[in-house]
């Protein structure tokens, strides 16, 4: 699957997403684009999923027609990300396009 990172979400993730390919919010050059306009990009350029730690983003979009899963990690902290990038990969398989799956992480 072709994934975007938005900006928070840690970059270290990629190293266990094997066999995505992965691409952050930065390296594209919008990272100074609005959360509306890097949503159109990443559906005009083909991305699947769009990993954001940005717990308003439902809120602060209409998402019933964009065309890519979203995955909202609910923590920035690599550190309690990293002990549970499994949880990750499953809400990677399991968000359909259009929906928006939440991954909890427990507290250290």
């Amino acid at each position: 699957m072709k994934i975007l990172f938005d900006q928070g979400t840690p970059v270290p993730l990629r190293r266990f997403l094997d066999g995505h390919e992965v691409h952050t919010v930065f390296e594209k050059g919008w990272d100074r684009l609005t959360n509306g306009d890097v949503l159109a990009a990443a559906i005009l350029n083909g991305y699947e999923i769009l990993i954001s730690t940005d717990q308003n983003l439902q809120h602060q979009q209409d998402l019933r027609h964009v065309r890519l899963g979203i995955v909202v990690l609910m923590t920035t902290s690599w550190p309690r990300i990293s002990r549970n990038t499994s949880a990750v990969a499953t809400a990677i398989h399991r968000v359909q396009t259009g929906g928006i799956v939440e991954v909890q992480f427990e507290e250290a």
